[in-house]
């Protein structure tokens, strides 16, 4: 999540009948009568899942890791040489040279400069974010330290 890692402590099936308003607030429901008409529009098992904290997200980590030796180097390029050759052209290096010369701008923004709509260009953000390279803010993003270690490389 935003917040970091949750763990999954217990996940067990409830009659929905046991339901407490406890929960329910819980839940993120103002009232016990809007969980229950979430619910009808649902079919199957209705579980409760308890949730705590579970540590920071390990992608902070390796975002933040810009000590690359060769080897981890050679693993971010086969990993961007995969992801370029699993498309119709090579994307991988444009989108990092295009997000460092342009952080905090708005992705529909960044998508309609290199000819794409929103949805496709996001889509591919998330993939360098996934290998640590880029960090997603409420408008836009900018390179992780990672990211800007890997562009220096390319």
């Amino acid at each position: 999540t935003r917040r970091g890692m949750l763990d999954i402590v217990s996940v067990d099936t409830v009659a929905v009948s046991t339901i407490t308003v406890d929960e329910t607030t819980r839940a993120g429901y103002e009232t016990k009568a809007a969980l229950l008409r979430a619910l009808r529009t649902r079919k199957g098992t209705t579980y409760r899942i308890e949730v705590r904290p579970g540590g920071i997200d390990p992608l902070v980590a390796l975002r933040n890791d810009d000590s690359l030796d060769d080897d981890a180097l050679a693993d971010v390029r086969t990993r961007l040489a995969r992801l370029d050759a699993n498309s119709d052209a090579p994307w991988t290096k444009q989108y990092l040279e295009l997000i460092a010369s342009q952080p905090f701008v708005r992705a529909e923004d960044l998508a309609a400069s290199i000819g794409l709509t929103k949805p496709p260009f996001k889509s591919n953000v998330r993939k360098l974010k996934g290998l640590g390279l880029t960090i997603s803010h409420s408008l836009g993003y900018e390179l992780s330290p990672r990211g800007e270690a890997v562009l220096k490389h390319l």
